[in-house]
């Protein structure tokens, strides 16, 4: 598997509780901790694995097309712990203790943008790949990210407003071609990986 680690400066100091004595909701939550040919190691603690130097685990990124080929750009809730109020192409998290990558998608899909499969047929997986990145004083993500795509034919959505701050179409080569015209939008790392890597691929 390819590796697209360029690590930046790690945080000055990790991000725990709320500080108020409640535990953060992450720390409620495991993830698959996995090695870099994401083959499972274990479990791993959600909150533990995006502080401190982190621990690599199994995440997903789906990108969200229309008919015309035009790419669903979400932009995270400012309540997000890491890249809040970043634009993402489209959702992105980590799947569960025996739930696929694709599963674990679809559940997002409707849980995020109130997306059903009966909008769409095509759900697959087209890349893999390692990367690490830190946010500000908040944590990091390390991640074997698989990248999925679907094309909806009914573009209905229902987002829900904890989890999706804004929604956006946009041509994907447009936005590949001249990133500078769109540098108010603040993109996820994960999701200017995955759309480099695509275009690279042609």
């Amino acid at each position: 598997m390819s590796a697209d680690q360029r690590d930046e400066a790690a945080p000055a100091e990790d991000a725990g509780d709320s500080g108020e004595g409640e535990a953060h909701e992450n720390a409620l939550q495991d993830v698959i901790a996995v090695d870099s040919d994401d083959n499972r190691t274990g479990l791993v603690n959600r909150l533990d694995a995006h502080t401190g130097d982190g621990i690599r685990h199994r995440a997903f990124t789906c990108l969200v097309f229309d008919g015309e080929g035009r790419l669903l750009l979400g932009q995270r809730a400012p309540g997000k712990r890491l890249w809040d109020t970043h634009w993402d192409g489209t959702v992105a998290s980590h799947p569960v203790e025996g739930q696929s990558q694709i599963d674990a998608t679809k559940q997002r899909l409707e849980e995020e943008l109130g997306i059903t499969p009966e909008q769409y047929s095509d759900l697959r997986v087209t890349d893999k790949f390692e990367y690490k990145r830190y946010y500000e004083n908040a944590g990091l993500e390390w991640e074997v990210c698989a990248v999925l795509k679907v094309t909806l034919d009914d573009v209905s959505l229902d987002p829900d407003e904890d989890e999706i701050a804004g929604l956006l179409w946009v041509d994907y080569e447009h936005l590949h071609e001249h990133p500078k015209w769109y540098r108010q939008l603040r993109l996820c790392p994960w999701f200017e990986i995955a759309m480099r890597r695509d275009f690279e691929d042609e």
